[in-house]
């Protein structure tokens, strides 16, 4: 049941991950430099099934999805400690300005980006703590009442989709690598005992749902006055 519980929930990331790549890739025209994005309902389909997956497995019994996973983790790797996801979840971001520092042009020039960048931030950010805040709910570690959901799991994927978006016409295998590192970062709030697996969830649904409204909102007005922004895609 317990290995039944953990494959469950790792192949509802897995999968929604796969979801938000596929989704990206059908809607690149693979043409490099700024354009604006309209909102695409598709879009939304992986954070939804994310969230909705979350929520499904908060349960509060024992036989709750996270309850298993939580019980499984304690018999396999009861000591484990690492504070490297303290990190990873930045890293999407560290490596799309260290990119654009290289030389690599990112899709959308600094100033836009930036703004972007700082609207999805914020967004992420108030959402997670509002959340926090009415669910009140205990860590497994029993440390604190604000684990659901995974702020750093947010984080993660709100960075991974900026990341995503910035150079996956470019380099067509960026966003396996930016969800694979945020995934990363959800399993390491989990072996860590700092979070459930319906805590990660939804945080992962938060962080990319974010972004994206970041994106599809962005009016394009810094350092733009002398050029045209006619074409649209679908991000």
């Amino acid at each position: 049941m317990y290995k039944s519980a953990i494959r469950t929930g790792l192949a509802i990331l897995f999968s929604a991950n796969l979801l938000q790549v596929h989704a990206q890739q059908l809607d690149s025209l693979k043409k490099i430099g700024p354009q604006r994005y309209s909102f695409s309902t598709k879009q939304l389909k992986a954070p939804a099934m994310l969230i909705i997956a979350g929520i499904a497995s908060n349960g509060k019994g024992e036989e709750a999805i996270k309850n298993e996973v939580e019980e499984q983790r304690n018999a396999l790797v009861p000591k484990f400690h690492t504070t490297i996801d303290n990190y990873l979840q930045f890293s999407p971001i560290v490596a799309a300005y260290a990119l654009d520092a290289a030389g690599v042009k990112s899709k959308t020039d600094i100033a836009n980006r930036s703004m972007i960048l700082l609207k999805g931030e914020l967004g992420m950010l108030g959402t997670v703590f509002l959340v926090k805040s009415l669910t009140h709910t205990l860590r497994p570690d029993g440390s604190t009442y604000n684990s659901f959901p995974s702020g750093h799991t947010a984080q993660a994927f709100a960075a991974a989709t900026f990341l995503s978006q910035e150079y996956k016409d470019r380099y067509p295998w960026m966003p396996y690598a930016a969800y694979g590192v945020a995934s990363s970062v959800g399993f390491l709030r989990m072996a860590n005992n700092r979070h459930f697996i319906s805590d990660v969830l939804v945080g992962a649904g938060i962080g990319i749902l974010s972004m994206k409204a970041s994106y599809w909102t962005h009016q394009y007005k810094f350092g733009r006055k002398k050029e045209r922004l006619d074409k649209k895609i679908v991000f």
